[in-house]
């Protein structure tokens, strides 16, 4: 491994040449730009005037009742921490929602063998597939369209139950509906809210907490029925697609296999966490039986269902039937039909997201219709054999078929790196930062030092989010452009900046797009290149970049291996802070803007980062969101 250091605008940026030995299984060596670098972020907030204050010991918030250490043997009884490191904050929960989560998926593995559960599950799937077929068919006035919930189709409870529960039952929620108020409650941490707000204590879970939130949405996708169901029942596939939504997913077993080698009749047992692209909402943690069935010569389903009454009778999170009817269209593609029927308990929301959450929105079948739309135009442009590279100015370059496939091969897993990082699923330990007036910023130091394929180096993502009062398409319009990039990227502050070359994604938004993105530093000064994805659709906005060496990219075009690039995704997700009215009125509509750094910081130990380190990323993050809120402010 060679080691080299390059001056970008009086910024210093570290490179690494990776040997094949080292990462990667591309022959030739590849050099790969780690990504934003805290002595490279700390130079140029000191250049832009953003020096570095003298550190005091008051602004740094500990919180001892939060931490949770293992007990320590007898020769590190002396405290690791000098006077220039501070423990990272611990969240008590942290370490008993992992323990869980394994506990359960163990438990729900196990249990899932029995006979007596295998012959329920069985029966459960049946019953679902039924409800689903008729919940995906039926019109009014089982289906309300809400124009005040982005002409979202809602389910009328009232006629839900009335149709698809018991008398008693159906009379015993109607009384709930009547008689008590759906409340929305904040959780008992102690994390401070915006504006000085507090979360209160609340009361232990129970089961009547739930909040039911249901939706549909239809769809047209360019992929036949048979490899829609194919995708849906690989789980590896179903998570890589929908990774904006899902943060892990395991299959846990499986009950019946397909008959005729096909997906008919398959049932399987999985876990799975569905998150919102923020480090301060929860992921909603479920175990589900999905069971795919061939209903006619044209039209198949898919349906999962929660299988947690088996074994865990206390729950935040259940998947009622859902998922999706699909019919074959006259083109060879697909009309997709889907339901999202789910029960959640809301009270552990972050102040801002409430809105969107608690209106059904957030989780909405909208947004997993858009991204499996969305996914299927994405792989038409991968597999289009003229699709040249090309930039605003109309000038057009010739990249082999290979090139291009493997610039958007980089482009997908970096966004997808992105939306799997930053989130708050069980798998992604965040920590607040200690310091005070960063409350919201939350921290996870991830390590690859030990990790075979990846270049050995500590790496640290901080991410907060922030309400904006300017509509989501203003925002996302600012950060994707190129031309506006220099209004809040530090590194390229008064830098020139172009769009090289892109590739558009999707056929129907020419915004959703691949691009390459050069800074020409002054005379004498190496430029930088950027490699940046950004799509949009009703649900949501997504700009994700990673700076990459000249010589990684020229690989790539040339149709060498994307795997073998290391980068690191930064970047935004942008979110209305409310749903979003079906006429269209988007400007009347402010915007959650997450802000999401991941850079190299050697200088960082598992649960240790330096004062200095915890300095510059609030101040990054501080210069950051303010530029950004001025800027969108000024731009009708």
């Amino acid at each position: 491994m060679v080691q080299q250091t390059k001056t970008m605008d009086g910024v210093l940026i570290q490179e690494r040449s990776f040997g094949t030995g080292e990462f990667g299984d591309n022959e030739s060596e590849v050099r790969a730009v780690e990504g934003y670098s805290t002595r490279a972020l700390t130079s140029s907030a000191v250049r832009l005037g953003l020096q570095p204050q003298q550190i005091d010991d008051e602004e740094y918030v500990h919180s001892p009742q939060h931490i949770i250490s293992p007990p320590r043997p007898p020769h590190q009884e002396q405290s690791p921490y000098n006077a220039n490191t501070f423990p990272v904050d611990s969240d008590p929960s942290t370490s008993i929602t992992l323990s869980k989560y394994h506990a359960r998926d163990l438990l729900m593995a196990v249990s899932m063998n029995a006979d007596t559960h295998r012959k329920k599950v069985a029966e459960t799937v049946l019953e679902a597939m039924e409800e689903l077929r008729e919940m995906a068919l039926l019109g009014a006035p089982l289906w309300i369209n809400c124009p005040e919930n982005s002409g979202m189709e809602s389910l009328n409870r009232v006629e839900y139950l009335q149709n698809f529960c018991s008398t008693d039952a159906t009379m015993e929620e109607i009384m709930k509906m009547v008689e008590v108020p759906s409340m929305t409650s904040l959780d008992g941490r102690n994390d401070e809210l915006p504006n000085g707000g507090q979360q209160s204590q609340l009361p232990p879970l129970e089961q009547d907490d739930l909040k039911t939130e249901a939706s549909r949405e239809t769809g047209f996708v360019r992929m036949s029925p048979v490899n829609l169901v194919e995708l849906l029942m690989d789980v590896k596939q179903w998570s890589s697609t929908f990774a904006n939504i899902i943060s892990r997913a395991t299959l846990l077993g499986v009950l019946s296999t397909g008959e005729a080698g096909t997906e008919h009749g398959n049932i399987i047992v999985m876990s799975a966490e569905f998150h919102i692209p923020t480090a301060l909402v929860s992921s909603r943690e479920c175990h589900f039986a999905r069971y795919c069935k061939q209903l006619d010569c044209a039209t198949w389903g898919v349906v999962d269902v929660s299988l947690e009454d088996f074994t865990f009778p206390l729950l935040r999170y259940k998947r009622k039937p859902s998922g999706c009817l699909i019919q074959e269209t006259l083109n060879g593609g697909s009309k997709v039909t889907w339901v999202e029927h789910v029960q959640a308990n809301n009270r552990s929301i972050h102040s801002i997201f409430e809105p969107i959450i608690s209106s059904g929105f957030a989780f909405s079948a909208q947004r997993w219709v858009a991204t499996l739309v969305r996914h299927c135009e994405r792989i038409s442009a991968l597999t289009t054999a003229t699709n040249p590279l090309s930039n605003d100015g109309g000038k057009s370059f010739l990249v082999p078929k290979e090139g291009r496939e493997s610039l958007l091969k980089l482009a997908e897993r970096l966004t997808r790196t992105f939306c799997v990082e930053v989130n708050a699923s069980t798998e992604n330990i965040w920590k607040p930062l200690c310091v005070k007036g960063a409350q919201d910023i939350k921290v996870m130091i991830k390590n690859s030092i030990n990790i075979p394929g990846k270049p050995p180096i500590t790496t640290i993502i901080f991410t907060t989010s922030l309400q904006l009062p300017s509509p989501p398409k203003r925002v996302f319009d600012f950060l994707r452009d190129e031309k506006s990039r220099s209004k809040w990227d530090l590194l390229s502050r008064d830098n020139t900046i172009e769009e090289v070359a892109h590739i558009i994604t999707t056929s129907k938004n020419p915004e959703n797009r691949v691009s390459i993105i050069q800074v020409d530093a002054c005379r004498n000064r190496v430029a930088t290149l950027y490699l940046q994805e950004s799509f949009t659709d009703p649900t949501g906005s997504y700009i994700v970049y990673a700076p990459m060496d000249i010589r990684a990219m020229s690989m790539i075009l040339n149709g060498g291996n994307a795997d073998s690039v290391f980068v690191l995704p930064s970047g935004f997700a942008v979110l209305p802070d409310r749903a979003i009215t079906a006429n269209g009125k988007e400007e009347e509509c402010g915007s959650l803007l997450t802000i999401a750094y991941h850079i190299v910081d050697d200088s960082c130990a598992e649960n240790c980062v330096p004062r200095s380190s915890t300095q510059t990323m609030k101040r990054i993050i501080k210069t950051t969101a303010n530029w950004i809120r001025e800027a969108v402010a000024e731009k009708k």
